[in-house]
């Protein structure tokens, strides 16, 4: 039986203009254009300025949002942001949104668990709504990678850009979206995925990289591609859903190739798939709400569709949700 007690009532995004092809990476590190879409699918990226940072992305997110549905935010009485690339180590990315959109009296928070952040964010908001603690919370995913990209390693900065999207969750107990969520980490396999800050070991030992994103693109993918189809499963099954109950999947753009093999494990077809990488790349906590707001402007997601959300990546975290679209 559905308990939630929330709704996704609005959604926008936001991509920085500057864009890096393929073509333009070519100067940068040994590659081209055949080689990165064979191997990730991706095209292009987008970059962030050099004064651009993840809060200006979050507000212009949000305002997007605000414009097409014209929404107030005058009585979100909390602010979720998920990302691993804020501005500063305090104030939160969210203090800063909530200074700029002029909200008062609202809870700000957070939350870092890289590319299934958006997820986490969406469950944490829906649990806070439907326990009665809130009415109406605003979810932002944005990622300003480019800024600890090393653009001199190929395994990196072929992968990630820049972007947000933000969704606006209220109290609705007659149409709540939120039918069931799944949540899971394997914390021991972190050092594949990471980026120091105040430290520069793990487990006992020494990272070889500092400063930049670093990954062990094999085992990342291994663990992906076997622990994301074993929790949607888990997650259908607390609906008691199968694959032919999901009108689209969207997944963590992460690349081509994992998607297509999460796919295949799955039983899910990749046509029923909508991912944003092929243009914006890898966006971290931004890479579900793009991809749900590119569904919403191609005209693919409709209101009632059963979307299967599935966040992955640095922790190793994934989380997914099954959602009816309500917007």
């Amino acid at each position: 039986m559905n308990t939630s007690k929330a709704r996704i009532t609005a959604i926008g995004s936001y991509v920085p203009e500057k864009r890096l092809t393929n073509h333009n990476l070519e100067t940068l590190v040994d590659t081209n254009d055949e080689w990165v879409v064979q191997r990730t699918g991706i095209r292009e990226r987008r970059i962030a300025g050099d004064h651009e940072f993840t809060s200006d992305i979050s507000i212009k997110a949000a305002e997007d949002l605000a414009e097409r549905y014209q929404k107030s935010f005058k009585d979100v009485d909390m602010i979720i942001v998920c990302t691993m690339t804020p501005d500063f180590k305090t104030p939160s990315v969210a203090a800063l949104v909530q200074a700029k959109l002029g909200i008062r009296n609202t809870g700000v928070i957070d939350l870092n668990a890289a590319c299934a952040g958006f997820s986490y964010g969406l469950h944490l908001a829906n649990g806070l709504i439907t326990a009665g603690l809130h009415k109406k919370i605003l979810v932002i995913g944005a990622e300003t990678f480019s800024k600890i990209i090393d653009y001199s390693d190929r395994s990196t900065c072929i992968l990630f850009g820049d972007g947000g999207g933000a969704v606006l969750v209220e109290y609705d107990e007659q149409q709540p979206s939120f039918i069931a969520s799944h949540m899971g980490a394997d914390g021991e396999l972190a050092h594949n995925l990471y980026c120091t800050d105040l430290s520069t070991e793990m487990s006992g030992n020494e990272l070889a990289v500092h400063d930049f994103v670093a990954q062990n693109g094999r085992e990342v993918y291994k663990w992906a591609v076997n622990t994301v189809p074993k929790g949607m499963a888990a997650l259908m099954g607390k609906a008691d859903f199968t694959t032919a109950d999901v009108d689209w999947f969207v997944p963590h753009s992460a690349n081509l190739r994992i998607v297509e093999s999460i796919c295949g494990r799955s039983g899910l077809a990749l046509e029923q798939t909508i991912y944003s990488l092929e243009y914006f790349g890898n966006t971290s906590a931004a890479s579900i709400p793009l991809s749900l707001d590119q569904g919403m402007r191609d005209g693919k997601i409709k209101p009632d569709d059963k979307l299967l959300l599935y966040g992955f990546g640095g922790g190793l975290t994934h989380a997914g949700l099954l959602i009816n679209w309500s917007v």
